[in-house]
């Protein structure tokens, strides 16, 4: 029997308790993103509501609890990032293309970025739409000349970045079943997100190519 598109089945077998579970993960085709955590949410399965209140207390004593000025730094920096503040009016940050790359991470990923690219990472806190942030785990700098690799960071290189938004990732459900016990799980989860659009590479020397 064909499986369904986008749904991956655990093999039943080698559970040793007994209680057999089959677990399906279904992604959306498209990816879409939303500002808003009420843009394209559906009324989940009366089932959910079980074993879910542990998870959202935790979320909700994270999200209330008050960190210090130190605290937050010592954070964004064990992240990954800096904030420096909210961009002016005045301020004239974007600049045309420049041929240099690199390779920077936040968190646990890492991105290949160029000047004026825009990344999607997970949401980061700290900082609002319209900060400026330096991405200081710099892990390689790559340009037409030459390049430079870190151990394991580059020293004095830095990626400008802006935040543009926080939304949300396509919707993912997770649906969980035991066999012969009468036991259904749905769950729906939508990742948040942060866009950055990156302004400048520094610690690399830059060539001006004739256009």
């Amino acid at each position: 029997m064909a499986e369904p598109y986008g749904c991956a089945l655990l093999p039943p077998h080698g559970s040793p308790t007994g209680l057999d579970t089959f677990r399906c993960t279904i992604w959306a085709q498209s990816r879409y993103f939303s500002s808003s955590k009420d843009d394209g949410s559906e009324d989940e399965d009366e089932d959910e509501m079980e074993g879910s209140s542990d998870g959202e207390g935790d979320a909700m004593a994270e999200s209330t609890r008050e960190y210090s000025l130190e605290e937050k730094e010592a954070e964004a920096a064990a992240i990954g990032y800096k904030v420096l503040g909210a961009l002016q009016r005045s301020e004239r940050v974007f600049k045309p293309y420049e041929p240099v790359f690199a390779v920077v991470q936040i968190g646990s990923h890492q991105f290949k970025v160029s000047n004026g690219d825009c990344i999607f990472t997970e949401r980061l806190k700290f900082c609002e739409v319209n900060d400026k942030l330096i991405l200081n785990k710099v892990l390689l700098l790559g340009s037409a000349t030459q390049t430079t690799v870190g151990r394991p960071t580059v020293p004095e290189a830095a990626v400008h970045a802006v935040v543009e938004e926080h939304a949300l990732d396509a919707k993912v459900i997770i649906f969980k079943k035991k066999r012969r016990k009468n036991y259904r799980r749905t769950k729906g989860h939508r990742q948040e997100l942060t866009k950055l659009r990156i302004i400048d590479i520094q610690g690399i020397e830059k060539t001006r190519t004739e256009g």
